[in-house]
């Protein structure tokens, strides 16, 4: 029969184990190499696909959005097409210089770990920024929209630095994409705390 392990070493067994699994490489799908290698798909694929997102969530934001109560400091609706069309062509073309650095780097060294970091970090942020606009104006879902921009802040947080190391060029793309979703994340908070949070009974009374 095994002798049960004392409390304080249970603990520490399983924050070895944890730490262990957590340090453990996580290799993306060849094809998130492979789609920014091609300069023109790096740039096309945000693009192409905020576009399409935009026509999907047209109608919410024509009729949806503006029955919501924002804050002061809101932009004028022609700022975010011409906001996004940039962030996303510079993220794609940040993207290729990232997948680039990564095949010039030889296997195993740092360089290449930096690389594979950084493009970990930028598919993370791609997903969490994907999800927000069909989640916000499809759903209407302005907590969860909420919690997603605030996740996708702290991802691009990490990955802005994470990618000047690799290639310093990748600022002129990530240091507006973090300006933007810091406004971004202020105006989501905003309209959740004047339409569903605190503010909203405030305003009722």
């Amino acid at each position: 029969m095994s002798t049960p392990l004392k409390s304080g070493a249970g603990k520490g067994a399983a924050r070895a184990t944890f730490c262990s699994y957590a340090a453990m490489p996580v290799q993306l799908p060849t094809i998130l190499y492979d789609l920014p290698r091609n300069p023109a798909i790096a740039v096309g694929l945000p693009l192409t696909v905020g576009w399409l997102t935009g026509l999907i969530t047209r109608t919410s934001v024509q009729a949806w959005y503006p029955s919501l109560r924002k804050p002061s400091l809101q932009p004028p609706r022609w700022a975010f097409p011409v906001a996004w069309t940039f962030l996303y062509a510079s993220m794609g073309a940040a993207s290729h210089l990232l997948v680039a650095a990564y095949d010039s780097s030889l296997p195993g060294s740092a360089a290449r770990f930096a690389a594979d970091h950084a493009l970990k970090l930028y598919w993370l942020q791609y997903g969490l920024n994907l999800l927000w606009s069909p989640t916000f104006f499809g759903l209407r879902q302005i907590t969860i929209a909420n919690v997603d921009i605030i996740l996708l802040l702290a991802t691009l947080l990490r990955l802005a630095p994470a990618a000047f190391k690799v290639d310093q060029r990748t600022l002129f793309a990530f240091g507006p994409y973090v300006a933007w979703i810091s406004f971004a994340t202020y105006l989501n908070s905003s309209i959740w705390w004047l339409n569903l949070g605190p503010g909203s009974k405030q305003l009722r009374k």
